[in-house]
């Protein structure tokens, strides 16, 4: 197994993960899945200043994980929101937490202050991760989203990372590649064998 940084030329392979998340869960509050050039389209504005991490097994992808922006006012820049998304068959490995984990340190590195994960209510193992993380639960928005024919709740998780909150955000095109490609490094050999 091995972690690598995501290019738009992955987003077929990362669209048919995230497929059956739109098609048959609340997890994600999407309806239609977006048209491949679409899709591409958004992968490559993430790319462009936040991390977004694969995981391939044997050159096939096993999950990814990714940060964006959490608002779109400019106070909100040291803010980040992660995803994280598997195949069915990878679930429950530990995959997303090397993910997430690897993820929140390149977060770090780019200055970012507080990262959020957002949780489709109930969703027991997202629930567990972020707790077991250190992110703190900072409230429940009741029945704010409908899918598949009910109401969802969405569970706000914020985890604040310690730094110097005056120093401006890097984007991760800016941050040293030999350093990220040795971070993922140490974070591949925590994935299951």
């Amino acid at each position: 197994m091995r972690l690598r940084l995501a290019k738009a030329s992955d987003a077929e392979s990362i669209l048919e993960i995230y497929k059956p998340y739109i098609l048959n869960t609340r997890i994600t509050f999407e309806y239609d899945v977006p048209s491949l050039a679409d899709f591409r389209k958004r992968v490559e504005n993430i790319c462009e200043k936040y991390p977004y991490i694969l995981c391939e097994r044997d050159g096939s992808l096993s999950g990814y994980c990714y940060a964006s922006r959490f608002m779109e006012r400019a106070a909100f820049g040291w803010d980040a929101e992660l995803s994280v998304y598997l195949r069915e068959e990878e679930r429950g490995k530990g995959i997303g937490r090397v993910l997430y984990c690897a993820v929140i340190e390149i977060l770090g590195l780019m200055n970012i202050r507080n990262i959020y994960g957002l949780i489709a209510y109930p969703n027991d193992a997202s629930e567990r991760l972020h707790r077991e993380l250190g992110f703190k639960l900072q409230g429940v928005l009741e029945k704010t989203g409908y899918k598949l024919g009910e109401w969802t709740d969405l569970m706000y998780f914020c985890l604040r990372l310690d730094g110097d909150d005056k120093k401006e955000v890097v984007p991760i095109c800016d941050i040293d590649s030999e350093k990220i490609g040795r971070l993922l490094a140490e974070y591949e050999k925590k994935l299951p064998k």
